[in-house]
């Protein structure tokens, strides 16, 4: 494998980021991960976007979005695959320890690994921990991370392969890495970005090319949906067919089964919407 650290391709065994890189010391970093189908990345544009959002939120100074476009195109061709898990991590840098950030300035590391379609239904759960919708992190995608490793591995616990979190105010908000939609009397709806979720690629594309409704939602509106489905950049939508001990008939469901179609077919006529 090779990847992308400050500037230049390396081998993976010289890819070495310092020990004393905040990112590593207090998870003081931002990353995007981006599906790549043949070296081809998909909505990369509004993942650098996001990226500078994230960055911006932190108070890290803005990525050179130029680099990190050369940076993500080297490591495609270098490592060729036909689906891939691109991942662009962007951190404070050499650090001393403790909160206070460093003057060298920020790591950029891009890596690509290989990955799989996921299938088309899969089972998640709900846990106990929340998302503070207040907290000054709310709405980026940093790489502190913890809370999602432990909520996951619950998940894979009790035989499911996502998480969902409620907010402090009880209302549905999101999973460890993914957007979730409910389907109520028919019509389509995701939790607002106010609710505390992340403002997820997909979700914003499944929103815009479905018509969902952003929507604030108790978490027990799991117990009576008609369909649930979950959008991630490698799940794409992804029907629910179990959540705790509910199963769910026939899932995908008519409107995830359209939802479904009209992203994919969508997605393949334009690979940066």
């Amino acid at each position: 494998m090779r990847i992308w650290l400050d500037g230049t391709l390396r081998d993976a065994d010289d890819a070495k980021v310092s020990v004393l890189d905040h990112g590593l010391t207090v998870g003081d970093g931002v990353f995007e991960t981006l599906k790549a189908e043949n070296g081809t990345p998909f909505a990369l544009t509004r993942h650098l976007e996001r990226l500078t959002r994230s960055a911006r939120g932190l108070g890290l100074p803005d990525p050179d979005l130029d680099e990190v476009r050369r940076a993500c195109a080297a490591v495609l061709e270098a490592n060729p695959m036909p689906l891939g898990r691109l991942r662009i991590t962007y951190t404070g840098g050499l650090s001393p320890l403790g909160s206070d950030r460093g003057e060298t300035g920020p790591t950029l590391v891009v890596a690509l690994g290989e990955t799989t379609r996921r299938p088309d239904t899969t089972a998640v759960i709900t846990v106990p921990w929340v998302r503070n919708e207040r907290s000054p992190l709310a709405g980026l995608k940093t790489t502190s991370y913890a809370e999602n490793v432990v909520a996951l591995a619950r998940a894979h616990r009790d035989g499911a392969s996502e998480a969902l979190f409620a907010n402090t105010l009880g209302r549905l908000c999101e999973g460890t890495g993914s957007n979730v939609f409910v389907v109520l009397d028919g019509e389509l709806h995701t939790p607002p970005v106010a609710s505390g979720c992340l403002a997820g690629i997909t979700r914003a594309l499944a929103v815009e090319w479905t018509g969902a409704r952003e929507t604030d939602l108790p978490l027990d509106v799991l117990e009576r949906a008609e369909e649930v489905f979950l959008t991630s950049t490698l799940r794409d939508v992804q029907a629910v067919r179990r959540v705790d001990g509910r199963t769910l008939a026939a899932a995908p469901g008519p409107v995830t089964a359209k939802a479904m179609r009209v992203f994919e077919e969508r997605a393949a006529s334009d690979i940066d919407p």
